[in-house]
């Protein structure tokens, strides 16, 4: 089974257009299934519940060396879950889902949004606040207490300047992504000692915790996580979450640009703010797509996959969809109040099962703390200052150029 010969290799392109890049690539090719090259390897370009199934079926996809190095070497960590398939994955994942459970998740919101309040009091009236930025660190401490990681006042700004260089320069080359790596390695290094001084008995990690559980966890083979690797998977804890920073900006311009939801939000109907935050992560750009690599040749909709081939998830085109949303550029929380959310139908952070695939078991916990930070906001007193509030497209992980800066 092959492809046709002479596809152009669209790296550079992929950089250039970002969100864009993909659903473009598919609509041109007049079948909604994209041919091309990517990072020069072949790949194809798939969209829609169906090819999500198709993709999380691990008879069809593998992650396993479908992640380049660069990324693993700024979002993920060399070894992380996320580079493993069948029993390796599951026997990884249990780590994950032992501390991120739907108990876990309002736990992380509560400590985050007592974070969010302790800051509020702390800004002075008519104070200039880089949302972003003060989002943030709120959420890197509070996760950072509730995972068991002990972190300094003083340490705060550091570390979320870290976590959120890793996933901010993942995507992009160049200095961005230069910063990325070296965040990586100091926050690695450090959770490295972490785990090693908890080995070593120096520090007695609370019960329950994640450092607690990383680092006597034991993979499928029965054997312990090298301290190393266990710091890799405790940072795909915390970092994910420190991502959240990105929704919470997005909640805040969603709210400046439809004022109409705030007082619904701010009543605190707890379905309403749920809604809210599936609606952000719906119509906000995050991830573009995810990439796995054909296990065997493959056949999508009498569209040949040969063996080897990238297999491309476009996970902003369907949540953009208009067969699946109804008007989908227009941001409507209300779409999500009293809906059940299939595993494969809205995809901002991937699709399937966490237990058995490769879906982020951290997503409630997401889902969680922007739901609470949302309503905070929506009773929050604040103006917002002239600034450019535009988002790129073409930058990944997008967000509005200012950070968003607020006044109380």
């Amino acid at each position: 089974m092959r492809l046709p010969r002479g596809l152009v290799d669209e790296t550079v392109p992929a950089l250039l257009e970002g969100y864009a890049w993909l659903p473009g690539l598919r609509a041109r090719s007049g079948t909604g299934v994209a041919r091309t090259r990517l990072l020069g390897q072949r790949a194809v370009g798939l969209c829609g519940p169906d090819a999500a199934r198709f993709f999380y079926d691990e008879d069809h996809v593998q992650r396993r060396s479908a992640i380049p190095m660069p990324v693993q070497k700024t979002l993920f960590g060399q070894g992380a879950v996320h580079t493993l398939d069948g029993p390796e994955h599951r026997g990884r994942k249990k780590f994950f889902l032992s501390v991120l459970t739907h108990q876990a998740a309002a736990e992380v919101a509560d400590a985050v949004g007592a974070t969010w309040d302790e800051a509020v009091a702390s800004w002075r009236r008519g104070q200039e606040v880089v949302l972003f930025d003060e989002a943030s660190r709120v959420i890197t401490r509070g996760v950072c207490e509730t995972a068991g990681i002990p972190l300094a006042d003083s340490e705060v700004t550091e570390v979320a300047r870290d976590l959120v260089a890793m996933v901010d320069g993942f995507a992009t080359p160049g200095p961005r992504h230069w910063q990325a790596r070296r965040a990586r390695r100091r926050r690695e290094a450090w959770l490295t000692g972490l785990v090693t001084a908890v080995r070593a008995g120096r520090f007695e990690a609370a019960p329950g915790s994640a450092l607690e559980a990383v680092s006597h966890h034991r993979d499928a083979d029965g054997l312990e996580l090298t301290p190393q690797l266990a710091a890799v998977e405790l940072l795909n804890v915390i970092r994910p979450a420190a991502a959240v920073c990105w929704f919470v900006t997005h909640a805040a311009h969603a709210l400046h640009l439809w004022p109409r939801h705030r007082k619904l939000l701010a009543a605190g109907d707890e379905e309403f703010a749920e809604a809210f935050a599936h609606e952000v992560r719906r119509f906000y750009p995050f991830a573009p797509f995810i990439a796995g690599l054909a296990v065997r040749d493959l056949s999508w909709r009498g569209e040949p996959i040969p063996k080897g081939t990238m297999v491309l998830l476009d996970l902003w085109g369907q949540d953009h969809d208009p067969e699946l949303w109804d008007e989908p550029y227009s941001f409507w929380p209300d779409r999500f109040v009293g809906r059940d959310i299939g595993p494969y139908e809205l995809v901002p952070q991937g699709a399937g099962d966490p237990v058995e695939n490769h879906r982020c078991p951290g997503e409630p916990t997401a889902v969680a703390i922007l739901a609470t930070l949302a309503v905070r906001l929506a009773r929050l007193d604040f103006q917002v200052p002239d600034q450019d509030l535009t988002i790129s497209l073409r930058t990944i992980p997008a967000r509005p150029r200012s950070g968003f800066v607020l006044k109380p």
